[in-house]
């Protein structure tokens, strides 16, 4: 690992253990490209993006999605990266140093990352108990000859209500055994608690040394999967009825078009699938060389990942029109649902085909693959968050930042507890709903305003100048300045009133539940309002004189204690996107009581 001058508080021999020290740098850039992909690419390419093809229309839903691409997702990931590169902060103190007022977005994206990694979590551990389970000749969810299997078990797949697959069967009796209701907790599921550990350590390991250890870690995680996707597809490919299946997926059905949900939720896949507002690019690329050329990663990340997701709908609807071809039904009539397109109706079109076991053990470790490259991300967001903010506190409690990652570790799967649980699958889902897709739209639409019009498209063009010596052309400052508010700003009213509450097939969560629900979402989103609040109340002056500096960037940084590249570098002169308040701060106030 590298360290680069970029730090006033240079950590040299013979200094306190608790000071701060440079800031590390990743090994070789190409390590931050790919623990991006990683972080970008992850389960919903292989089960959301399908599943929302699959519901609108098949090829109808590619036209917005791709269009969503260029208009929306790769600006904003462009914007994000670069205020991580050029304030080399996590979320939370880049936040408050562009946009003080709004400084509790970046608490909110911390705290929906970590919310997010504790159940994340679990669907690894799903992935590593299917992996274990496909070393066996035949495979349990293969037939209906098992313990757990019910009277109405069925080898084939159906629409009828009162059957249920051997597939369908093996997830909800015999790894979940889930009960009836969320009111039913039921008892702990040793097998998935232990895989649970197991998951959480193989997360420590991922990043324990920081950047130093990801760094290393990505090469295989975030390559080793298209290796996988390339084999299933050859193979699936060569099915019968595999060619009717992907002609669903790539013929539009056009009218599908002049549905509205159809573009919202195009739009919501490639926000959530990149990953803006989670802060954890906006982490990953503060550990950036302040010269790195971003719009190439920024490129990179996003089409990588959105080719991922076309190549996963080329596999999962090839599979479709096999599933198809033995049932004798058309594709559009396959009883096809979210989550369970991974643990379901991929399982059991592994059960008919040559060499099932193969197939299957490689799309689990594809998954566990997948699902770690996004969740040490998360958990990387909490970490480095945490050390930006209270690093002598930090390193004065753990002494070392391995047993401080591994504390955060340690707390994340005690919250990851109930989710494997009788109950677990009933938690997962009302997490899930609550977290990404109610809490992100509002904290996306915060972070925009921040960063696009509070902090203004003229400072973060001339932070890319002063970055990588030119400014954002006009496709991306017009996209910053108006298309992309227009358009979360659609999208979250849209969220609004389209809301429904969270369900898990035909179960509707009680009240309480929903109450709890709400309680979920909050936890994130408080930290706006509450982030205005003590912004407004540590600033001096009167009521105007605070609004107008909490609009100010840099307002609660005194200038001694500002990184050196932040006041110009060795010039000294301010950073071309600095405007200096039109009064000073109190000079004897430090600078630390500001956050």
């Amino acid at each position: 690992m590298e360290f680069g001058p970029r730090r006033a508080t240079m950590l040299t021999q013979g200094a306190d253990a608790d000071q701060e020290p440079t800031r590390p740098t990743w090994s070789r850039q190409i390590e931050f490209t790919l623990a991006g992909i990683g972080c970008a690419v992850g389960l919903g390419n292989v089960w959301r993006f399908p599943y929302l093809c699959y519901r609108s229309g098949g090829g109808a839903f590619l036209v917005p999605y791709l269009l969503m691409l260029v208009v929306l997702g790769i600006p904003l990931l462009y914007m994000e990266l670069t205020v991580g590169q050029y304030t080399r902060r996590g979320p939370v103190l880049a936040l408050a140093t562009v946009c003080p007022l709004l400084k509790g977005v970046g608490i909110a994206s911390v705290a929906i990352s970590f919310i997010m990694c504790t159940y994340y979590n679990v669907v690894i551990t799903w992935a590593l108990y299917y992996l274990f389970s496909s070393f066996q000749a035949p495979l349990p969810w293969q037939n209906c000859n098992n313990t757990w299997n019910t009277p109405n078990c069925t080898n084939h797949a159906t629409n009828s209500s009162y059957s249920s697959t051997a597939s369908q069967e093996f997830f909800k009796y015999k790894m979940l055994a889930q009960t009836s209701g969320v009111e039913d907790t039921g008892v702990l599921r040793w097998d998935l608690f232990l895989i649970l550990i197991l998951a959480w350590i193989l997360i420590y390991f991922c990043i324990f040394k920081g950047v130093k250890s990801t760094g290393k870690v990505v090469y295989f995680t975030a390559l080793f999967p298209y290796v996988i996707l390339i084999a299933l597809l050859i193979n699936n490919a060569q099915l019968p009825g595999a060619l009717e299946g992907i002609k669903f997926f790539i013929v539009p059905v056009w009218d599908e078009l002049l549905s509205v949900e159809v573009w919202v939720n195009a739009a919501a896949q490639i926000f959530n699938s990149i990953g803006i507002g989670f802060g954890s690019l906006m982490a990953m690329s503060s550990y950036n060389d302040f010269n790195n050329n971003i719009l190439k990663d920024t490129l990179s990340i996003s089409i990588i990942n959105s080719v991922t997701s076309i190549l996963a709908g080329f596999i999962i609807f090839s599979a479709f029109g096999y599933m198809s071809y033995l049932q004798g039904i058309p594709v559009s009539d396959l009883a096809v649902d979210g989550p369970g397109l991974v643990y379901v109706v991929y399982p059991q079109a592994f059960a008919n085909m040559p060499v099932a076991q193969l197939w299957a053990v490689l799309f689990f470790f594809m998954l566990l693959c997948l699902g770690l490259d996004s969740e040490f991300a998360m958990v990387e967001v909490m970490v480095t968050s945490l050390m930006d903010q209270f690093y002598k506190d930090v390193i004065h409690i753990f002494k070392k930042k391995e047993l401080f990652v591994l504390a955060v570790c340690f707390v994340a799967c005690l919250f990851g507890i109930p989710c494997v649980m009788q109950v677990g699958i009933y938690v997962f889902q009302l997490m899930d709903h609550y977290t990404a897709i109610v809490s992100i739209m509002f904290l996306a639409f915060f972070e925009v305003m921040a960063i696009c019009w509070i902090y203004g498209v003229k400072r973060l063009s001339a932070n890319l100048e002063e970055m990588n010596g030119n400014k954002a052309n006009i496709f991306f400052r017009l996209c910053w300045l108006i298309v992309a508010p227009v358009l979360i700003t659609v999208i979250l009213i849209f969220s609004i009133i389209q809301f429904k509450p969270a369900r898990y097939g035909e179960y509707v969560f009680p009240p309480w539940a929903q109450g709890v629900g709400w309680i979920i979402a909050l936890a994130s989103i408080i930290w706006i309002p509450l982030g205005a609040i003590h912004t407004l109340w540590v600033l001096p002056g009167s009521i105007m004189e605070k609004l107008k500096l909490s609009l100010t960037p840099y307002a609660l940084n005194e200038k001694s204690n500002m990184p050196y590249y932040e006041r110009g570098g060795p010039s000294g002169n301010p950073p071309i996107a600095v405007i200096s308040p039109t009064f000073d701060l109190p000079e004897k106030r430090p600078a630390e009581t500001y956050f």
